[in-house]
C-alpha cells in the first residue's frame, strides 16, 4: 500500500513538474507577451519576467518594443521639376501596443517597410530638387507623417525618418559643376571689384593729401626703397620722379645773372662822298609789231606744195 502511494505521488510529481516545464515561459525586459486562448486574444498582455500559460490550450507569442532601425531602399523617381533621382532613407519605429501589432495587420515590419518606400516615391515626386538637396528637414518631417497616419492603427509608432542619400545623374552633376563655378567666380569677381573701388577711393585721398605737401612724396619714395631693400636678392631701380625733381628746383635757390661783357669798338670806316647824279630821261620801249600775214600769199603757197 505504501509502495502504491509512493508510486502515485511521484507519478504526480512528475506529471507536475511536465506540467509546469510546458506551462512555464518567460518574457525578456524588452519583450511584451500577448496570450491567445484557443485563438482568442486574451485581454491581459504579459509583462516582462517569470509568467505561466496553459499547455496546449494557450499560446504565447512575444513582440519586441525595442525601436526598429529599418533602411529603405533606394527608390529612383523623377522629381518636380522633372529630374531623375534616386533616393534612399532609414526608418526608425517602434512597437506601443503589442497586442495591435499582432492582430491588426499580418507582418508590422513588411507593411512599415512598403508604406516607407511608398511614402519616399511620393515626396519625391512632389518635390523640387533644390529642396531635396537643401531642405532635407522638411522633407523628413512630411515623410515621418506620411508613415505615420496609416501606422497609428497598427500598434506602431514613427519615431524618426531621415533622407539618407540623393544620387543624381553624372550630366546633371557636370552641370550643378559648371554652375557652382561660375557663381564663385561671379562673386570673386565682383569682390575684386569692389576691392578696386576701395583702393582707388584711398589712392585718390592719398594724392590729395600728398599734392598739398610735396615733401610726403619724397618720403614715400624713400619708404619704397627702404620696403625693395630689404631683398638682397633683387636689384633696385631708382626712378626720379618729376614731382620730386620740381620740388628740388622749388627748394633751391635762385643764381644771380652774370653780367655781360662790354663789346669791343670797331673804328668807324671813313664816307666817301657821292656826286649827285642827274637824273635820266626813261624811254618807254614799245613792243615790236608782229608781222602780218597775206592771206592770198598763204593760199598760194598752200598751193604750191
Amino acid at each position: 500500500m505504501v509502495e502504491e502511494l509512493v508510486t502515485a505521488g511521484v507519478t504526480l510529481a512528475s506529471v507536475g513538474v511536465v506540467y509546469a516545464m510546458a506551462a512555464a515561459r518567460v518574457v525578456k525586459q524588452y519583450e511584451r507577451g500577448v496570450v491567445f486562448r484557443l485563438g482568442r486574444l486574451r485581454p491581459e498582455v504579459r509583462g516582462a519576467g517569470f509568467t505561466m500559460v496553459v499547455p496546449f490550450v494557450d499560446k504565447l507569442r512575444k513582440v519586441n518594443m525595442q525601436i526598429v532601425t529599418m533602411p529603405v531602399p533606394a527608390q529612383e523617381g523623377i522629381t518636380r521639376d522633372n529630374v531623375t533621382v534616386r533616393v534612399d532613407a532609414v526608418v526608425y519605429f517602434k512597437v506601443v501596443d503589442a497586442a495591435d501589432a499582432l492582430v491588426q495587420v499580418e507582418d508590422y515590419r513588411f507593411a512599415v517597410s512598403q508604406m516607407a518606400q511608398t511614402s519616399l516615391r511620393s515626396i519625391i515626386g512632389k518635390s523640387d530638387l533644390d529642396d531635396l538637396l537643401s531642405n532635407r528637414e522638411k522633407l523628413n518631417q512630411g515623410l515621418e507623417l506620411m508613415i505615420d497616419s496609416p501606422s497609428i492603427g497598427w500598434g506602431v509608432q514613427i519615431d524618426r525618418v531621415e533622407i539618407k542619400d540623393v544620387s543624381l545623374p553624372e550630366t546633371m552633376k557636370r552641370s550643378m559643376a559648371r554652375q557652382a563655378e561660375a557663381d564663385r567666380e561671379r562673386r570673386a569677381r565682383i569682390i575684386n571689384a569692389d576691392a578696386e573701388l576701395q583702393a582707388s577711393k584711398k589712392l585718390a585721398e592719398a594724392a590729395e593729401q600728398m599734392s598739398e605737401q610735396p615733401a610726403a612724396l619724397q618720403l614715400r619714395l624713400l619708404q619704397t626703397v627702404v620696403a625693395v631693400a630689404a631683398e638682397k636678392n633683387s636689384t633696385l631701380v631708382l626712378p626720379f620722379p618729376v614731382e620730386l625733381l620740381r620740388f628740388l628746383e622749388r627748394a633751391a635757390p635762385a643764381p644771380a645773372a652774370p653780367a655781360a661783357p662790354a663789346a669791343p669798338a670797331v673804328p668807324a670806316a671813313p664816307v666817301t662822298p657821292v656826286a649827285a647824279v642827274a637824273p635820266q630821261p626813261v624811254q618807254e620801249q614799245l613792243p615790236p609789231a608782229e608781222p602780218q600775214s597775206d592771206p592770198a600769199s598763204d593760199g598760194a603757197i598752200s598751193r604750191q606744195d
